[in-house]
């Protein structure tokens, strides 16, 4: 599902749009046509260390980079952070990015930019293509969950067509609930026992280094032990695995969804987590949703910028001069 023309609009009001993606490493970009399909593309370093105004820089940058001629109408950032997009507000972020917290986004790319700017969460923005798709195909069934398993824990709700963003835009934040797995553990919110230091790619590396006494450098080196049969690799990983499917499976039972999704870089490293992920998840269903299989993601690389740019439709529009 990779080809422009399997996707989901990014533009439907007729004119071209800019997406954006921010991250803590990267800023991605692309200028799509009203079809959806990608007119040009763009990447760079994020300046994380020098702060919020730099990033805000940059991200115009990268917005001019890729719409030289001006053919946007409007622009879509999918950022890293508890963002909302009614304030257009960064209201809460780790310090992957310096000062990020309290961020004007919306108002303050719009100034740099001149384009109407609508902003939202990364993972939130990522899920946008897979609800899309799913309302698309089967009218009046798009409820989603979406699990995003990274460096952190994060995710999307949305129920009956609609993506949730709740108060100061926390919806989704699928790693902040707790986890028996996790008891005690200190969770970078202040909190202690939540799923995200217990399941993220760090958090497994950290459960490594409890189990063995040894330090180890990231996941995937931990990945490669459990390859060659080391015991406390696998169980490290499948710890994590389980303790997330657990948590997916209980909000399934909750929220009643049509469609789960699992991503992020932490599924990518093998069906040992994946297949202990799934079966913690089915074990927790109610019988009328046993048949719900965690899907892996639809739309790669390119799926936060898209849904970046498809937000121009969905959300409020922060516009130039909101700041003076």
């Amino acid at each position: 599902m990779n080809d422009d023309r399997s996707r989901p609009s990014a533009a439907g009001t007729g004119a071209a749009v800019v997406g954006l993606d921010l991250g803590g490493t990267k800023i991605a970009a692309a200028l799509f046509g009203p079809d959806g399909t990608v007119l040009s593309r763009h990447t760079r370093p994020t300046p994380a260390r020098d702060g919020a105004a730099a990033v805000l820089d940059a991200l115009a940058g990268a917005a001019a980079a890729v719409d030289p001629g001006r053919l946007a109408a409007a622009l879509g950032i999918a950022a890293a952070g508890v963002v909302d997009p009614r304030s257009g507000l960064v209201t809460s972020a780790t310090d992957s990015i310096r000062g990020w917290a309290g961020t004007a986004l919306g108002a303050g790319l719009a100034d740099r930019t001149g384009y109407p700017v609508a902003c939202d969460n990364d993972v939130r923005a990522t899920a946008g293509p897979e609800l899309a798709t799913l309302t698309a195909r089967h009218p009046g069934r798009g409820s989603l969950l979406f699990l995003a398993v990274g460096t952190g824990v994060g995710g999307a709700v949305a129920v009956d067509g609609r993506m949730l963003h709740g108060a100061f835009g926390l919806t989704g934040h699928l790693g902040h609930l707790a986890s028996p797995e996790a008891a005690g553990l200190p969770c970078t919110c202040g909190a202690t026992g939540h799923l995200e230091v217990i399941a993220s790619g760090p958090g497994i590396a950290a459960h490594y280094e409890r189990l063995t006494g040894a330090p180890v450098d990231r996941l995937e080196t931990v990945a490669v032990r459990a390859g060659q049969g080391d015991a406390a690799a696998v169980r490290a990983i499948t710890t994590g695995a389980a303790a997330a499917g657990q948590v997916l499976g209980g909000l399934a039972n909750a929220l009643g969804p049509d469609l789960v999704v699992v991503g992020g870089g932490v599924p990518r490293i093998g069906p040992l987590y994946g297949d202990a992920l799934a079966a913690a998840f089915t074990a927790e269903l109610m019988p009328p949703l046993r048949g719900l299989v965690p899907r892996a993601p639809r739309f790669g690389a390119d799926a936060a910028v898209l849904g970046a740019a498809a937000l121009t439709t969905t959300l409020p529009l922060h516009h130039p001069g909101a700041l003076r």
